[in-house]
């Protein structure tokens, strides 16, 4: 048996992040995790007792388990994990997650992401949760990936780390056989009860499990290695990628956007790396590859005058002046009308995403003594004007829109102030000139705080 406290101990030094603050063991009750736990114990009292050489020496040790209420056998494992805790003196988090199955969708995928946004939010700052997913693991979910059709990306499989919540993700036995965990975890621990769930021939992992899994590995033995080295070959292979396309998005970036004219410059394949990375960066699940695809034909081909917009799920993908932009599904807007009251440092909050409207005492700004108590904050109706300079000519607020360049699908939720029924000012963007003061008389400023980006 070549798996050890040693062993995971230069792993986990290996691969925890720089400024990691506590080890968070994920308990299932199972004899993996409670393996996992067990030899992480053992593997963090050898660094505290090294001299000099210590790693990780003062992260505290903590298991934590969820509870989905899924099965009758779900007290019995929080029972078990909590003895399991005890004699090893380490505390213990039973944190409760609602699994929530929409129509159509797997109960398997909806208790996994259940679970991770539980853990996700018991997490510490810089806290690293430790998972017992082994080689096997590994090997089952480069093959469930391979069967759905999965790019580089899904055949690069689990990575050892990862961010998550406001730590980290760690999985230290990623290539250690099962067997090997288990034969550790049975010197230190008792008997297991087994998980319902993975017997249950309806999910796919427990069908790969136990009716395909017995089947590769008489033919083959040793696939799970020969199927996790692919794995890490198909992440070293994604990180070229990400790699050249992180360059490419520095190239190509304008603002907040990417350039049309760059995208264009690109080969198809770069193009598609290019898109799927920046969504990615910036926290985005990418659409599939085909409703990908479509949309950068749409973004490249359509028309200058045309406004291509592509969602999927929350998301959507918008070009404009030869710009892309991801935005929301649906953009916000300013709903309803508000009533402001006049006066430095007066504030009226436009709604979530919209920030807040602020009165500033600014010299040679709106003449306060010509204003009402109070004005009104409401979005745009049609047709409404102003003169945005003295010397300039009244305008309407469309046509100043289209001149700077004001984003089509933001232009409903521009915050525009009246004073009864004449329009003063459009945010902090354009007030009318004939309701300033003179330039060192005293007046007031409108700034609009927290703004979405608008141009």
């Amino acid at each position: 048996m070549s798996f050890s406290a040693a062993s995971l101990r230069a792993v986990l030094a290996a691969h925890l992040p720089a400024g990691a603050t506590g080890l968070a063991v994920a308990l299932s009750g199972g004899a993996d995790s409670a393996s996992l736990l067990a030899a992480t114990i053992a593997a963090a009292a050898m660094d505290a007792a090294a001299a000099g050489g210590a790693t990780f020496r003062g992260l505290e040790v903590r298991a934590v388990h969820v509870d989905h209420g899924l099965q009758s056998a779900a007290a019995a494992f929080r029972d078990s994990c909590a003895a399991l805790c005890a004699d090893f003196g380490v505390p213990l988090t039973v944190i409760p997650a609602v699994v929530e199955t929409p129509p159509g969708a797997s109960l398997e995928a909806a208790a996994r992401d259940a679970r991770y946004a539980a853990l996700a939010a018991e997490l510490k700052p810089g806290e690293c949760l430790l998972t017992a997913h082994h080689s096997e693991d590994q090997a089952e979910t480069l093959l469930l990936q391979a069967l759905r059709g999965a790019g580089l990306k899904g055949l690069s499989a689990m990575p050892h780390c990862r961010p998550l919540g406001r730590g980290w993700h760690v999985r230290p036995v990623l290539e250690v056989p099962r067997r090997e965990l288990l034969a550790f975890g049975a010197r230190w621990c008792g008997a297991c009860a087994p998980d319902p769930m993975n017997e249950d021939l309806r999910f796919d992992r427990s069908y790969l499990r136990r009716q395909v899994w017995p089947l590769i590995e008489t033919r083959w033995p040793g696939s799970a290695a020969a199927l996790s080295r692919t794995a890490r070959h198909a992440a070293d292979a994604q990180e070229l990628l990400d790699r050249a396309a992180a360059a490419d998005v520095i190239r190509l970036r304008d603002g907040d956007a990417l350039s049309v004219p760059g995208l264009r410059a690109l080969g198809p394949g770069e193009r598609i790396n290019v898109l799927r990375f920046w969504l990615c960066d910036a926290g985005f699940e990418p659409p599939p590859a085909a409703r990908l695809t479509e949309a950068l034909r749409q973004m490249l081909d359509a028309e200058a005058d045309h406004l291509p917009a592509i969602a999927w799920g929350d998301h959507a993908l918008r070009r404009y002046r030869q710009r892309v932009f991801m935005t929301q599904a649906g953009p916000p807007c300013l709903e309803g009308t508000r009533l402001w009251s006049v006066g430095a440092d007066s504030r009226v909050d436009l709604g979530p995403g919209l920030g807040t409207l602020r009165w500033l005492a600014q010299n040679g700004g709106i003449d306060a003594q010509r204003l009402p108590a109070t004005v009104i904050v409401r979005r745009r109706g049609g047709g409404e004007a102003l003169r945005p300079a003295t010397q300039a000519k009244t305008q309407t607020v469309q046509h100043l829109c289209q001149s700077h360049g004001v984003l089509p699908w933001m232009r409903d939720a521009l915050p525009l102030v009246f004073a009864g029924d004449a329009l003063i000012a459009v945010a902090d963007l354009w007030v009318d000139a004939r309701w300033c003061s003179s330039s060192t008389g005293p007046g007031l400023a409108i700034r609009w705080e927290q703004a979405p980006i608008i141009v």
